[in-house]
């Protein structure tokens, strides 16, 4: 630009004695052009760079003479640079068109172009068509000038073009572009190399096709695919092979953003441990928590400790109640596990209780105290049960497997058929189950007992876990299929609970009882 400027700031010769390239006398317009900041270029200002005013008529100097040029030669060169610099003007406008076009202004523009000088020598249809390649997987507008704003060499890097054919053609563009303008926010190009390669990896350990999409827009594709090489995510798939395998990436794809060395394989060690070396059943833990891995040694050890030591449970009844619960691990220790295992010993329960409590009712450790727990409590209180004792701490098990309002549908409806809060405690000791059941199920069994079988309701209070039983395969089945025979006085529980086979393969001994106390009056009627 420099030499631009020297050349236009040159005036054109004129002497008397050049009388074919002579100028008139009066004063002729002379260009001038400042050296120019690109940072004062507007795409619609870069005309106004070109400034014509008229200056007195100078001598002609004798630079040009003295290289041996005729006066049409010195013409003809002035020229061209003014040529040449019209056209790099031309060019430099064109370009801020072109970053307007895609919403970057000239402030922004120009940051772009320090960031990126390789932008000025390429190729205006070079640009178009990295800007449409982005716009066809689904990264546009706004998003797209901000990208491009942060990293400018998206429009430049060979390694974008080959990337966006392969999520173009190969995936549909079906990566949803949040991914990928989060990829394009944080990844060098280079990184992208082999991105295809990984992912074909991924297809040919086992993810199905169907399931390939979301394995991608679940991962940070970063961590787990652009900073890792080929062998290091088939060591990982490899080590998981044995507790699961693929299956967990699919249905746990973050796991691939995890350092095998640093992070998987000291966290699977650990619950590996805990199950005694059993690999088979860490696989199962896994299986039904990958997200188990998500959390540090420290972590899972941390309730590991504080089951030790204030529950009292050893270790193979941790691990098995994990398998029962393993989300107790996202519990908080502080605000969760110690209060209610304090509750529970308070209630009389030893070592050996919590562990089989735990295991019939593991959503106590979990649920919301406020939103959940402290409702159900207050209707147990409510009905008359005596707070830290054996007996509440069964039902408040039960309450756990339930909503608070069919709770409180279950405890209205037996009040409605006359049961008192007493009866209620009654039942519930005996069968803490039928604080749980649906209030409609319970309902239908209740009709059929009263207006089907003929019996009072209190006879409830000696059998509660007839509610228990389906009421189509089990209550009506049996009782049709005995009332011809024992007629309706028979026993409820003797009838409902013997076992299918010895139902359909022998006669109950109240069968055979029957049976014997009916010959007995037929051998004294005769006599």
């Amino acid at each position: 630009m420099v030499a631009v400027y020297a050349l236009f700031t040159h005036a054109f010769p004129s002497s008397s004695s050049d009388s074919l390239f002579s100028f008139p006398p009066s004063p002729q317009p002379t260009a001038y052009f400042a050296p120019p900041s690109l940072s004062t270029f507007r795409n619609h200002e870069w005309f106004s760079l070109l400034k014509f005013t008229r200056t007195p008529r100078a001598e002609p100097k004798p630079l040009l003479t003295q290289v041996g040029l005729r006066p049409n030669q010195r013409i003809l060169i002035q020229c061209r640079y003014i040529n040449s610099a019209t056209n790099a003007l031309a060019e430099i406008g064109m370009l801020f068109s072109f970053f307007q076009e895609i919403g970057i202004d000239g402030e922004e523009a120009q940051v772009v172009l320090d960031k990126n000088p390789a932008l000025t020598s390429t190729s205006l249809d070079l640009l178009r068509t990295r800007i449409l390649s982005f716009r066809s997987v689904g990264v546009d507008g706004l998003e797209l000038s901000r990208l491009i704003t942060k990293c400018p060499s998206l429009l430049t890097a060979d390694e974008i073009d080959a990337f966006l054919h392969f999520v173009r053609h190969d995936f549909e563009g079906k990566i949803e572009p949040p991914q990928l303008k989060r990829l394009f926010g944080t990844t060098e190009a280079r990184f992208l190399v082999g991105f295809d390669q990984k992912v074909r990896l991924l297809l040919h350990r086992g993810v199905p096709r169907e399931k390939i999409f979301d394995v991608l827009n679940k991962l940070n594709l970063y961590k787990a695919l652009c900073l890792k090489s080929v062998e290091e995510i088939e060591r990982t798939i490899a080590f998981l092979s044995r507790f699961g395998g693929i299956d967990l990436i699919v249905r746990r794809p973050t796991l691939l953003n995890y350092d095998l060395d640093t992070q998987l394989v000291p966290r699977v060690g650990f619950l590996t441990e805990l199950s005694g070396g059993d690999e088979d059943a860490t696989g199962t833990l896994l299986g039904k928590l990958p997200a188990i891995l998500s959390y540090t040694v420290d972590h899972t050890k941390g309730h590991v400790e504080l089951l030790r030591s204030l529950a009292g449970l050893t270790d193979e009844q941790i691990f098995k109640f994990l398998l029962v619960f393993p989300n107790v691990v996202s519990a908080s220790r502080e605000r969760k596990l110690r209060p209610r295992i304090h509750f529970l010993k308070q209630c009389g329960y030893s070592s050996n209780d919590i562990y089989k409590f735990l295991i019939k009712a593991p959503l106590f450790l979990g649920l919301s105290f406020e939103d959940n727990l402290a409702y159900k409590l207050a209707f147990l209180v409510k009905i008359g049960y005596k707070y830290r004792t054996k007996d509440m701490a069964a039902a408040m098990g039960s309450a756990t497997r339930t909503s608070c309002d069919n709770l409180q549908k279950v405890i209205g409806l037996f009040l409605s058929y006359g049961l008192s809060c007493g009866d209620i405690v009654i039942m519930s000791t005996k069968h803490p189950q039928i604080l749980q059941y649906s209030h409609s199920a319970i309902e239908k069994k209740m009709e059929y007992l009263i207006n089907e079988i003929g019996r009072e309701v209190g006879e409830l209070l000696n059998f509660p876990a007839f509610l228990g039983y389906k009421l189509d395969d089990r209550i009506k089945a049996r009782y049709e299929l005995r009332k011809k025979v024992l007629g309706e006085g028979m026993s409820l529980n003797k009838l409902l609970t013997v076992s299918s086979e010895r139902f359909s393969t022998k006669k109950p001994a109240y069968v055979v009882e029957n049976e014997n106390l009916n010959e007995e009056m037929e051998v004294l009627s005769d006599k």
